[in-house]
């Protein structure tokens, strides 16, 4: 029997290379949902391509825009998260979520509610509400599987053990597009050289992400509440390769280290064939001799600071944190702003007085978490046209 799959975000990177995975195993698996927001014409060739029935356009504009045009292969077209009751009548086996940002949040909770297992490559909705996620995956009995590489190395190391016995666990960082460049040279770089990535081929803003090294700390945030560990026990290590993505030290002198090529596709398929798919892999002998593991230098990569504002909470600070930095990101793309304006305006948002009570409160719920993040959206725009 095909396992029934839905693809939310399916025009990103994640949820293309999911896509490109289905259409070469199609007696596997059926695809009843792709979403997108703006993405149009993608999405019409990955519904045509995986004969999918069932979309959902975010952009209000491009739905009305676009609907006949889907009509008429028979694809039914909607534009709300909230839609996913009309489409999905009972639980289907798997969930991509890969939604980029806090704006994928609402579809991974609802997600949630309608799926047996859920792949969550979008960090954003675990640092900012992994408190919400968790109760509801409780609530609906549904599995989960982290999709990024560095964690779901750390998810599988960690297969049938216990969490007491866990010293320390180190995140590998490939250090990015300027790992050796003068700093002399960070205030003239540009957006083409921000998206040049050595090893991963990634979206746009995450490159970004890397070549800042938030992308870092975000993981962090991220591990430390997938694995409810002390925030202290997680490192960053410095390994431009790529080829090692988490090392786990145990409190017995073991030390374990999962390392495979640079290629998302092997946590995807992973995840969404439960580890039951055979991926020809060779040893790559040249990384492993010569891994060049080192410790990330902090006057080149100052949001390696933000660490020591971490606890072991979940608290608003999160989304004061995750929504300035994508705000940010923007900016620097669109050319507002410069590239070291990143770090800097991020270090003076969340530093602000009248943020400082987000840092010791819990989100409750969604609303809360929308509420605040448009609040901080209006303020970094503030801040950065002063």
């Amino acid at each position: 029997m095909k396992k029934k799959i839905a693809i939310l975000g399916s025009t990103g990177s994640i949820g293309q290379t999911t896509c490109e995975i289905i259409k070469k195993n199609k007696k596997d698996f059926k695809v009843v949902l792709l979403s997108t927001n703006n993405n149009v014409n993608k999405i019409y060739k990955q519904a045509l391509l995986l004969d999918v029935k069932n979309l959902i356009i975010k952009n209000k504009l491009k739905y009305f825009k676009y609907q006949n045009k889907f009509q008429k292969k028979k694809i039914k077209v909607f534009f709300n998260d909230s839609d996913l009751n009309k489409i999905v009548k009972k639980k289907i086996d798997y969930t991509m979520c890969s939604v980029s940002g806090l704006a994928g949040l609402k579809s991974t909770l609802k997600a949630i509610e309608f799926s047996k297992a859920v792949g969550i490559a979008n960090k954003e909705s675990i640092v900012c509400a992994w408190n919400l996620i968790s109760k509801k995956l409780k609530k609906y009995n549904t599995k989960f599987i982290p999709i990024d590489s560095e964690h779901y190395s750390i998810w599988t190391l960690l297969q049938d053990t216990k969490i007491n016995s866990v010293n320390e666990i180190i995140i590998t960082a490939s250090g990015g597009p300027f790992l050796n460049t003068p700093m002399s040279q960070l205030s003239k770089i540009k957006l083409n050289q921000a998206l040049n990535h050595p090893v991963w081929s990634m979206g746009k803003k995450i490159s970004i992400d890397s070549s800042t090294m938030m992308n870092k700390i975000f993981e962090i945030i991220e591990a430390q509440k997938i694995f409810n560990l002390d925030v202290k026990k997680f490192k960053i290590l410095i390994h431009p390769k790529s080829y090692i993505h988490s090392i786990v030290i145990f409190n017995n002198g073991i030390i374990k280290i999962l390392a495979h090529d640079a290629d998302m596709k092997i946590p995807i398929i992973n995840s969404i064939y439960n580890n039951n798919k055979i991926i020809k892999t060779k040893i790559n002998l040249k990384n492993l001799n010569n891994l060049e593991l080192s410790r990330p230098d902090v006057i080149k990569f100052p949001s390696i600071k933000f660490l020591k504002y971490l606890n072991n909470k979940n608290s608003m600070f999160e989304t004061i944190l995750t929504t300035a930095n994508d705000q940010l990101v923007e900016f620097f793309m669109k050319n507002k702003i410069k590239y070291l304006d990143i770090i800097k305006y991020l270090n003076k948002i969340i530093n602000l007085s009248e943020f400082k009570p987000y840092f010791k409160k819990k989100p409750k719920d969604l609303n809360q978490i929308i509420k605040l993040s448009t609040y901080v959206k209006l303020k970094t725009k503030l801040i950065c046209e002063k």
